[in-house]
Order: structure tokens, then sequence, then C-alpha cells
């Protein structure tokens, strides 16, 4: 071979892609030791992540076959694919894929190397017609490192006289080892000239190519079956450099995959020996959820940056996505954080819990709140700004204290985490920028439920550490802002209220233009992910179910008739029967799912039901009383659950579109696992097994449960502008910084000024009576204390 031959031709290969999200299994070893997760789907190895669980370094790696007669399968597309796990709770898996033409059968065993960065396959090849020597077996992998498919350069090579397939890009390196002699290796750039359409074409790998370099490329290896007896063991070894990846892969190798396989379960043994015993009862059939769900959440956790953990180890609809989505879902979101924390901690994890809230620390901004999203170290990657990203933290730190995993120096050492946040959200609640699904600014009731029952919590912290002044302000800022969802987020008297026959109903969002405080649900909100024409509605004709947190945290009875009004409202808008049982969309003219066609999600769509909705509905019904359907929705969770046990973020609520694997009541090709999922499911179990709401906070339920105290003040804020106020309610103006309120309540014919007080959580506010007044409306003004500047407004406030 001349050197120009040596280079594989096709520079730099076609446009990369990710693949499914559908995953079937995801594993790594659980505590200290190896840097390595793996994903699969369809029978083979998807995604592997490396060195941190936020970093994907494959796009895939599977078998292609050849034989007689111009037969050819590959088998991620050719077979069909069974998935069995090691035992429940121990992602180490075995999978089965049965070649469709009845020609071959293609068994595996899958887990981590506890000692070394290395995926094991250990691969049991059967020919079910003809022999061993009728076949070829090529090894098809595609190196993504860094997150990135393109810039990757590949090359065959030998590591101490061990041959083997190279890939590095960057500071990153992979190799690919085999216990089974190669009968050929190539690499090449992924298109017309790579190993899939060489073996497709001709039966076998026949080009050697030996480098690729800086492109999207491929690796490829040829087994020597009958050498092995068509038993063999692979090792996707890792490391920094090409020479660290292929001694992790060869050294891997010298022990039995048995022996390494029991090394690998002993391990997570341990630890499902340490939790909770909540396993449902469940047929030989069903995935056993509980353990399952437990095994995922501790799946997505960094195992060298303590606390931390991602959403998914999957990328929504990977097929069409490429170089330009980095992030996928191997992202830290705070909001799923502290859901997976709870879920941990709901099934008797402590130690976890108590370095989730330790990394939450660290990475908290300056100013209290968390980043939307953030990769493992703390660095921003989408830039929203959520209300209740900021106050789950401290909800987590609060239900830890109240389940005693966290002492009185953990409460002392945390506190000035919580004050941050507490401040933050004081300071620019009660409207959020963000709602939970990312997407709309305004009074959203879940975002509201969790604020307020944050500050409840933050408030006890605060009285724990002595600071009765900010406990006293975070009080009454709930009781302020619990007094006031209904005038935000209630719609009453509308033309869906009359058609559906209710009084009213809580809307998903009210909007928060203009710093109109009187009439949210009288506004506009413009939904994404539709088309611009479609995309402006009406606050008061957007339902979701998000009202349910006004009662999953103890904010509202489920029996108060406004709640059983929204869920008549939400039944009729937003659930779907499926083949699997009841699902839910997160909201009417939602666009976040496939095309009605089951084409990808492109940024405009069909929203579809979410199992986690299915979680949350049922933690409603056992608040209410209604255990036997509690347990309806959980099984229907676990009948919404892929065939390996894995919880979707979406399901398939349309007819059946077999070519597309989308099956109705059957996940959908958004993420899967979604980990926010399982943790909702455990923490569904953990609430059947107590006969409670696990995460509700008993603050609310004893502030707010049957009754709520009266709103201490109507808040008046520049971003928050109240029209009028009941006479003898009392006024308070907040501002960010020292003023003095120059105010009149007769027509500024006499005048009054106030100094404000300083909350110590970064307000300032003024307190202005009209209990002894007959005026009509309350002139005011603001001028800085700072530089004597003025506003340069006056502002009206009727008095009604």
């Amino acid at each position: 071979m001349t050197e120009a031959s040596r280079f594989a031709p096709g520079w730099p290969g076609i446009e990369p892609r990710w693949t499914t999200s559908a995953k079937s299994a995801v594993g790594t070893l659980s505590g200290d030791g190896a840097r390595v997760w793996f994903t699969a789907s369809h029978g083979i190895l998807n995604e592997i992540y490396y060195p941190e669980v936020d970093s994907a370094c494959t796009r895939d790696a599977g078998f292609l076959i050849s034989g007689p007669d111009g037969f050819f399968s590959e088998e991620k597309r050719h077979a069909t694919h069974a998935v069995e796990w090691l035992a429940p709770g121990i992602p180490a898996f075995r999978f089965v894929n049965t070649c469709t033409d009845g020609r071959y059968t293609i068994e595996k065993r899958v887990c981590c190397c506890p000692d070394y960065d290395v995926v094991l396959q250990q691969v049991r090849f059967t020919p079910l017609i003809g022999t061993l020597a009728d076949y070829h077996l090529t090894l098809l992998v595609s190196p993504h490192l860094g997150n990135q498919g393109a810039g990757n350069t590949a090359w065959t090579g030998d590591y101490k006289g061990t041959p083997m397939l190279f890939a590095s890009r960057d500071a990153l390196a992979m190799t690919v080892g085999s216990t089974a002699p190669w009968h050929a290796r190539s690499v090449s750039f992924a298109g017309p000239y790579d190993a899939w359409h060489e073996v497709q074409r001709d039966g076998r790998l026949t080009s050697t190519w030996e480098r690729a370099e800086n492109g999207n490329v491929t690796l490829a290896g040829e087994i020597d079956l009958v050498a092995c007896d068509g038993v063999f063991t692979l090792a996707l070894g890792f490391g920094t450099d090409a020479a660290t990846a292929a001694l992790n892969a060869r050294a891997s190798l010298l022990s039995s995959y048995d022996h390494l396989e029991r090394r690998y379960a002993s391990v997570w043994r341990t630890y499902q020996a340490g939790l909770l015993p909540l396993d449902e009862a469940a047929s030989m059939n069903e995935p056993h959820l509980y353990r399952a769900s437990t095994a995922v959440i501790k799946a997505h956790a960094s195992m060298h940056i303590d606390g931390g953990m991602i959403a998914s180890l999957s990328i929504p609809w990977g097929n069409s996505k490429g170089d330009g989505d980095l992030g996928g879902y191997h992202l830290v979101w705070p909001r799923d954080m502290v859901s997976s924390a709870g879920g941990l901690l709901a099934a008797g994890a402590q130690n976890e819990v108590r370095e989730a809230i330790r990394y939450l620390a660290a990475v908290q901004e300056a100013d209290g709140h968390w980043s939307q999203n953030m990769w493992l170290n703390g660095t921003p990657y989408w830039k929203g700004v959520q209300l209740d990203e900021t106050a789950f933290p401290i909800l987590l730190i609060d239900l830890a204290r109240r389940a005693n995993v966290l002492d009185a120096n953990d409460i002392a050492r945390w506190w000035p985490t919580v004050r941050r946040a507490a401040a933050f959200i004081v300071s620019n609640g009660p409207s959020t920028e963000q709602d939970r699904w990312e997407e709309d600014a305004g009074f959203s009731p879940f975002t509201l439920a969790v604020v307020i029952a944050s500050l409840l919590c933050a408030a006890d912290i605060a009285d724990l550490q002595g600071d009765a002044h900010a406990a006293k302000y975070l009080r009454e800022t709930a009781d302020a802002w619990n007094a006031n969802i209904e005038q935000w987020t209630y719609a009453k008297e509308t033309p869906l209220a009359a058609q559906l026959g209710v009084d009213g109903y809580y809307v998903r969002i009210g909007s928060s233009d203009e710093g109109d405080a009187d009439a949210p649900v009288r506004g506009s909100v413009i939904l994404k992910n539709r088309t611009a024409t479609h995309s402006m509605l009406m606050a008061s004709d957007v339902i979701a179910t998000d009202a349910l947190a006004l009662v999953r945290f103890g904010l509202r009875s489920p029996h108060d008739p406004r709640i059983v009004d929204t869920l008549q409202v939400i039944d009729v808008l937003l659930r779907d029967e499926t083949a699997t049982g009841p699902t839910w969309h997160r909201y009417n003219g939602d666009g976040y799912g496939e095309h009605e066609d089951g084409s990808p999600f492109d940024g405009t769509g069909v929203g579809r039901g979410w199992p986690l909705l299915a979680g949350e509905r049922a933690h409603y019904e056992l608040a209410a009383g209604n255990r036997a359907e509690a347990e309806r929705l959980a099984a229907v969770m676990r009948a919404q659950a892929s065939d390996g046990g894995l919880l979707p973020e979406q399901i398939w609520d349309a007819d059946d579109i077999p070519e597309l694997e989308l099956f109705n009541g059957r996940p959908a090709g958004s993420a899967m696992p979604l980990v926010w999922a399982h943790a909702e499911y455990v923490k569904l179990i953990r609430s059947l097994h107590d006969g409670h709401i696990f995460d509700c906070p008993p603050q609310t339920l004893a502030r707010y449960g049957d009754h709520s105290p009266d709103a201490p003040w109507v808040p008046w804020r520049l971003t928050l502008q109240c029209r009028d106020l009941r006479r003898g309610e009392l006024l308070r103006i907040e501002v960010a910084s020292p003023a003095s309120v120059h105010w009149s309540i007769d027509g500024w014919a006499t005048t009054h000024d106030s100094a404000t007080s300083d909350s110590g959580l970064g307000i300032h506010y003024s307190d202005i009576p009209t209990a002894l007044t007959d005026a009509g409306a309350i002139d005011f003004t603001i001028q800085w204390t700072s530089d004597g500047s003025w506003t340069g407004i006056n502002y009206r406030i009727a008095i009604l």
C-alpha cells in the first residue's frame, strides 16, 4: 500500500448526526471507579460518555452481518431485540438480537469494567442457517468524542503488539480491542466510502484504510468468527490519550468477562441493599420499575464531581440533531436534579442527597439564582432564569432537614445558600422569566406554588439561625403572594368556563406584560414551538396541568372548588386515553413533540403525553383520598415504560406508525430515560407507602391547608403595579434600593414622606396605611436615597 492509499477517501464525511434517544438501557459503575457511562437501543451500544456524564464520545457501535447469496443485515435495523437486566436495579444487561430473516442470533452481555475506563461486551454469534464460516461479522463504531461528530481522527494500529482500532479528538481518545482476532480492520469517513456501504456492496470489509483525519469518522473491524468459535469480548476503552485508552482496553480483556461482571454487579447490589424495600408487587413479566428507577437516577450522577446529576443520557430526536446540539439532555437542570435527589431520598439514600446539596451550593450564582441548565462544572448552557429552579434547592434542603439527613451544623452551613436564593426570589418574583416548561414569562401556578413553599421553608431555616427579621419578611411575602394566586392565575366568566359548565379555572400562565398585576389572565401569551400564525393566544385560553402543584405543595386543598373545576377542564382539554392508559399533555396548544406524520420535532410539532404527569396526577389523587386511583396511575406509569424498564419523556398518543416505531401508549422520540420521570415514580411509590405526599412541605399545609391567612399587605413594585386595593388593606411599596415614598391621600393637597425599611433580603419597603382614610385613591412617587433623584412618575392606586 502506498503512502497515499493509506488515507481514507471522502473527507470530511457527511454531516454528523446523533442517534435515537429511545434508549433501552443505561449503565455505569456505582460509586468511585471507572468514568464511563453507556447507553443502548435496538440491541447495540449508543452514546458512551467519558470522562464525565455530560461528555458523549460515541454515536453508536453495532454489527454488520453478511453471508452467502448476497445476504446483508445490520443488527439494529434487521433484527428483533430483547433486553434483560442482570437483576432488578443492577444495570448490567443481556441483549438478544434475532435476525428477521432467521439467519442468526447475536447475544450480548454489557457492563463497565470495575477497574478501567472501559465498556465491555461479551458477544455470542450463533448462525441459525449455515455455519460460522459462512458469515462475516463486522463491528462498526462511530466516534463522536467530546460531544462532537466532526473533527475526529481515526486510525488502525497496535498497542504492545495487540491490534486495535483508535480514534481521538483534542484531549480525548478511544480504542476498540477484542479477544477474537481481526480478519480485517479499516477506518473511513462516514458517507459513500465507509465500511457500511462497503460491506453492503461487497459482502465484507475489503478496504483497509489506515487513517481518516479530522472529520466524521468510523472504525470498522471484521471478527474472525471461526477462530473464536463465535464467542468473544469487546472492550471500548477511553483515555486522555490513545496509549491510555489502549492500556485500559487491553488490561480489561486480561480478565474474564464473567469475573468483571460479577464485581460490577456486586457494587450495585450493595447500593440497592441500602435502599428502602419499596418494591411494588410485580409479575415476572413486568419491569421492576422501582429498582430500575433508583438505578437510572444513580447512573445519571457524576462519579467525580460529587453531587452533580444530569437530566438524561440522551439527545431528544437525536437522529435529526448534529453538532449544533452539544448539550442534548446531558446537562444539569437544577429542577430535574432536585427531583432526582428527592427521588433518592424517598428511596432511603442519604449520602447522595448531602452531595447534591453541596454541589448545588457550589454552582449557585453570585446573585442567588441557579442557571436554567449547565455543564457539570457550573458553566451555563442556556441563559434563561426560572424562579422554580431557584426555589427547589431550598425545598430540598428543608426536606433533607426534616428527614434528619442534615443536622444543625449542616443547616448553619447551608443557610447562606438558602438566604441568597430566597433573596433572589423575593427580589425578582412573583412573576418568572420562564415557567417550568422553559417557554413563557408570567405568573405560573406551578412556579408560584414552588416559590411560596420555598419562602416558608426558608423562613423556618432563618428562625433556626436566629434571623427573625428575615423570617418575618419571608412569611409575609409568602402570604401576600399566596393571597394573590387567584388574582394572577384564575380565570372566571370566560367562554371556556361557560362551555364546560364551571365557574372558572387556573390558567397555564398569567401574562406579566407591562407590569400589570391586576389582570394577568386577560393578557396574551406567545406559545413556543408553534408557527407564528398559531402562537399568540389569550392567557385565559391556555390550560396546563400545572395547577396541581398548588395541591402538591400544600397551598390549596384538593377539594377546593377552584381546583376541582380546573381538573374538569384539564381532563377535557389535556387528557388522552391510550393503549397503556391515560396520558396528559402539558398544555393545550403545545408544540413540543413529533409532527402529526411522526417526523421529528424541529422547532415545531404536536405536544405529546408525558408519563411524569400521570405521576403528578396520582399524587393529587392520593392527597384527595383516592388511593385506588393513585395506585392505578402508578401502574399506568409502569405500563408506559419501555421494555427495558425506562420511562420516556413523552409517549405516542396517536395511531400507530410502525415504520417510525411509534406505537400508541409507548415511548415517543423525545428523551428516554427522563430521570425526572423516574424520580417522580419513586416519590409516588414512597407516597403510597406513607399514605401522604412525600415531598409536600408541612409548612404550607399548616399555614394554607384549610384556610389561608389574610394577606398582610398588597404588594406594589415597579414590575408589579397593582391598580387598586380594598379599603383597609395595607399597601407595601417595594423597591430594590433605599428610597423615600412621597405620598398623598387627598390629591396632593397634603403630602407625607415614608422612608423604606431594609428587609435584609435585597428589598426595601414602605408600608402605607389606608384603614383610617375615606380617600378614593393614593398618589405617590419615589425618591432614591443614593442620589436624591426621582422616578419622574406619579403613581395612583384606587381605593375601592
